[in-house]
């Protein structure tokens, strides 16, 4: 994965912020980028003045991965499920996994999609899905947008703070990029789990 991303993060590298947004777009439509690599890389850039910002660094990441999810749940939405059944197989998603994202909507609502801007692979490709669901789309917006805010912003800034060492230090970054998912996805369980349990409570 480490020799993937750093590929796009050539791309990135030869044309600055459009080539963030370019990438970020694309592992949102379920091309595996390496995000959580690039994303921090890209601070790094910040930090040693290839970027001129590392806050502008993670807002387009950001505004990447609205559009590549968008993208995923407008063919979702317009394709339905005989689209997951004929080309998911391309992304490695299938009917038993489309039900189960579908009983998860059904069990805990639209905080769900906040949980999947967290999951490896998952984030990646949670539009069709959704798309597929019907989510309203103001739903799933507002809830792509605050987890990819936490991811893309975190990771930019974990990159900016290894600066100069990143590259040498990449593998360390890599786990903890890891260890900072696992705690948001961690917190974000633990949101669910208070809004399914005040809403199970009696008015």
């Amino acid at each position: 994965m480490e020799h993937i991303a750093h590929f796009f993060f050539a791309f990135v590298d030869r044309f600055g912020y459009p080539g963030l947004f370019g990438v970020m777009v694309l592992a949102n439509i379920g091309i595996p980028v390496g995000a959580e690599v690039v994303v921090p890389l890209s601070g790094a850039m910040a930090a040693t003045g290839h970027l001129s910002s590392v806050w502008l660094a993670g807002s387009v990441a950001l505004a990447g991965e609205l559009v590549g999810n968008c993208i995923l749940y407008a063919v979702g939405f317009s394709g339905g499920r005989p689209f997951v059944v004929r080309y998911g197989k391309f992304v490695k998603l299938d009917e038993s996994k489309l039900d189960a994202f579908h009983g998860w909507l059904d069990r805990y609502g639209s905080v769900v999609i906040f949980v999947c801007r967290f999951v490896p692979f998952v984030r990646g490709i949670a539009g069709l899905p959704a798309g597929v669901a019907r989510m309203p789309l103001s739903h799933f917006l507002a809830y792509t947008a605050a987890g990819s805010a936490c991811f893309c912003l975190g990771l930019a800034y974990l990159g900016f703070v290894f600066g100069h060492h990143l590259d040498a230090i990449l593998p360390t970054v890599h786990r903890f990029s890891f260890a900072l998912l696992v705690a948001l996805v961690l917190g974000a369980a633990g949101f669910v789990v208070f809004q399914f349990r005040r809403r199970s409570l009696p008015s």
